[in-house]
């Protein structure tokens, strides 16, 4: 049975300081229908600040402030998430892990071994960055890098990342109109990965970098990752339900 992890970045699930509630249920019907048709679906969500801001607007800015907002967050996400899933008969968990976790082997194998359970079930794991602890990935990544890990080191098939970002292209495509997109990666190189992260640029972290970086560590250990859009499904939905190629971008290394 194919087992696919799906990224969602917290652009697509927010919109004007509220949760983007039409995306995320265009989200959870996606993933219903890959049930339906036998793929297994784990889910990373990015959001739970975001989430929390809708309900506490506190201030962003310090560490100590997204903590707490992405504790708020994190329970109102998982609701919307099982609210949403309710409708189509499908059961949610929610999964709380962090980079660190996948350093302890031991660590590693529990909640390896809780997702086999669940996804034997039919039970959508969803899994959300620990931000309460983990400190780095609150600045750095909105979990492209963890979804990767969970990808591997959960067996999955594909990794597909839904992002404000429809594909990776030869150039920015937000400053050059002749931007063309890549449809197929089979190698990346350094200065593709190590560009500089400007936090104000979405292109940059929590942009294109971290993305890249993801699919760098999934090629390298013989696994694929698509990115496409996920304000619009229908390239991740012709790819991963017809098996056609229409729009964003496959990460995979030679056969």
């Amino acid at each position: 049975m194919e087992r696919i992890v799906i990224k969602v970045g917290s652009h697509v699930l927010t919109e004007e300081g509220t949760i983007a509630r039409e995306r995320l249920k265009a989200l959870v019907e996606l993933i219903a229908e890959l049930q339906q048709a036998g793929k297994q679906v784990i889910l990373v969500s990015s959001g739970a600040v975001a989430a929390g801001y809708t309900q506490l607007p506190l201030g962003r800015e310090s560490v100590a402030e997204r903590q707490a907002l992405a504790a708020i967050g994190q329970p109102y996400l998982l609701k919307l998430y099982q609210t949403e899933f309710a409708h189509f008969g499908v059961l949610s968990a929610q999964v709380l892990l962090s980079a660190d976790d996948f350093d302890s082997r031991r660590r590693t194998a529990h909640a390896r071994n809780a997702v086999e359970k669940l996804l034997e079930h039919g039970v959508v794991p969803i899994v959300n960055e620990n931000d309460v602890v983990a400190t780095e990935e609150l600045v750095f990544g909105d979990n492209d890098r963890l979804s990767a890990h969970v990808a591997h080191y959960f067996g999955a098939d594909l990794l597909v990342i839904l992002s404000d970002i429809d594909g990776y292209y030869d150039r920015d495509p937000h400053r050059y109109e002749d931007a063309r997109l890549r449809k197929v990666v089979r190698e990346l190189r350094g200065d593709e990965l190590d560009a500089e992260c400007l936090p104000h640029d979405r292109f940059a972290t929590g942009g294109i970098v971290t993305k890249l970086q993801a699919a760098d560590f999934l090629m390298k250990r013989g696994g694929r990752m698509f990115l496409a859009s996920g304000f619009d499904l229908s390239d991740a939905r012709s790819y991963l339900l017809e098996g056609v190629h229409r729009g964003g971008t496959l990460f995979e290394t030679e056969s």
